[in-house]
């Protein structure tokens, strides 16, 4: 018994001396999500996106407690780092340079959907040491889209950025709009994925909603056509990342639904 108990003792050791103690972020959606599911003080920085008003999606008082860099190895390095998470879009040879230095990295993609978020999360919890915190996480997805779930008929809409660009099906966006009551505009326009859609065509085939960002200008024509097309409004910030920002959008958009007929 006293073997089992030292052999216990010695494998939960290394497991703690195995979790990362510095983990750098160069990616404002892992921000939010690390935000969520690391140890207090295991965060050496993130990304300086997050400290950007215009660009985080995580809140900003949280962000700026930690340091930021901005993507450069050099930058990242300086923090001394045991575990970067990178963007599968960071330049190869800032990747290649944390390889040769033996420092773990973890890339992160663009989820498709709930499920393809909630991977990612686990990896992310899991990799920093934290599998527990990152289910915590998973499940108060969970409980949000449930909370936001709406069991009668979906209404027909479409989201479109101040940019005019719409996300299509095969997007985390449109997933939520699937689960809290609204079917996606997108597919019946023929957009697809993260498509461009001109004001225009907007009008020739208006939506039963229009999901705009309340901070931006609204398109004079649309200003125009607000009473042949009903405008309901949805932060652009919700828009970039999943993780955490789910449960935000989510709730957005059940408290949207709630509001039509």
């Amino acid at each position: 018994m006293r073997v089992s108990s030292a052999l216990a003792l010695l494998l939960w050791a290394g497991a703690a001396q195995a979790e990362p103690q510095r983990i750098v972020s160069m990616n404002p959606c892992a921000d939010a999500i690390l935000a969520e599911v690391a140890a207090p003080g295991q965060i050496a920085a993130l990304s300086h996106w997050s400290h950007d008003s215009r660009a985080t999606s995580m809140d900003l008082a949280i962000a700026r407690r930690f340091p930021r860099h901005f993507g450069t190895a050099e930058e990242v390095l300086a923090f001394r780092p045991d575990l970067v998470i990178a963007g599968v879009h960071t330049p190869a040879t800032t990747r290649a340079a944390f390889q040769r230095l033996g420092i773990p990295l973890v890339l992160v993609g663009v989820p498709a959907s709930v499920r393809e978020s909630q991977a990612e999360i686990r990896r992310i919890a899991a990799a920093a040491g934290r599998p527990a915190a990152g289910e915590a996480l998973v499940e108060r997805i969970d409980s949000a889209l449930a909370a936001a779930r709406h069991k009668g008929a979906r209404t027909p809409a479409l989201l479109r950025t101040p940019a005019g660009v719409v996300p299509g099906a095969g997007t985390l966006v449109a997933d939520v709009m699937e689960r809290t009551g609204f079917s996606n505009a997108a597919a019946a326009l023929g957009l697809r994925s993260w498509d461009v859609l001109p004001v225009e065509a907007l009008l020739l085939n208006p939506p039963a909603v229009l999901l705009a960002d309340p901070g931006a200008s609204l398109h004079p024509a649309l200003a125009q056509a607000r009473t042949a097309i009903r405008i309901e409004p949805l932060p652009s910030r919700y828009l970039n990342c999943g993780g955490p920002t789910i449960i935000a959008l989510a709730g957005a958009l059940a408290s949207i639904r709630s509001r039509l007929p």
